[in-house]
């Protein structure tokens, strides 16, 4: 994945998000990498992330799990009894509660809580599920944790108009961390990782506002 975004931006300060003048910006930065203290942990991020480039330096690349297939709703990466399983669903405005500013300009709240994803409009796609199994043994991953992220992109068109994805699921070299990545390059980029660790949900590492 840092092949392709250095390409994009060279993120001389990552941490000033960006943010419209038109409009509050009310996202959480809780999940932001700079707050990961797990040190096993922010050293992988550190080698796929954008938000992780300052601290990328003598990282070597993780391991990735094959992905099999890339649809307009599902991802499905398969391999070393590793099974990741993405799926959307279309958004409907009126099962939700949505929170305007400016005589209904922006949308900046779904559900009385901020989103991410294409902030400020209308969402397209919500993720329905994430299922993850290793080793035939499913892992539990909270709705919470993808809940208030919208718009997540599957795929792109390269310049020879072949489809290809800029999400990954990554293994630790210790094999205890399964890392699911997922870059949405719209509104300023967002980013959101979902650890596991020891087929256990840990966290999720989520940050916004990288690309200019």
């Amino acid at each position: 994945m840092r092949f392709i975004l250095t390409a994009i931006s060279v993120l001389s300060s990552w941490m000033s998000f960006a943010q419209s003048d038109d409009y509050p910006d009310y996202r959480s930065k809780k999940d932001f990498f700079i707050r990961v203290r797990e040190k096993d942990v922010r050293s992988d991020l550190a080698s796929f992330t954008t938000a992780g480039i300052d601290e990328s330096m003598g990282k070597l690349p993780l391991k990735t799990i094959s992905l099999k297939e890339l649809g307009t709703n599902i991802l499905l990466f398969e391999g070393d009894n590793i099974k990741v399983v993405v799926k959307t669903i279309p958004f409907k405005p009126a099962e939700h509660k949505l929170g305007y500013y400016e005589e209904n300009k922006y949308v900046l709240k779904i559900d009385a809580k901020p989103f991410y994803g294409n902030y400020s409009k209308m969402p397209q796609n919500s993720i329905a599920s994430v299922t993850v199994t290793i080793d035939n043994d499913t892992v539990a991953i909270p709705p919470a944790a993808y809940a208030d992220i919208y718009d997540p992109v599957f795929s792109y068109k390269d310049a020879s108009g072949t489809q290809r994805s800029l999400n990954r699921v990554y293994r630790s070299a210790d094999k205890r961390n399964i890392y699911i990545y997922l870059l949405n390059r719209t509104a300023g980029g967002t980013e959101v990782t979902w650890v596991i660790q020891d087929k256990k949900y840990l966290r999720r590492v989520l940050d916004f506002g990288f690309l200019k």
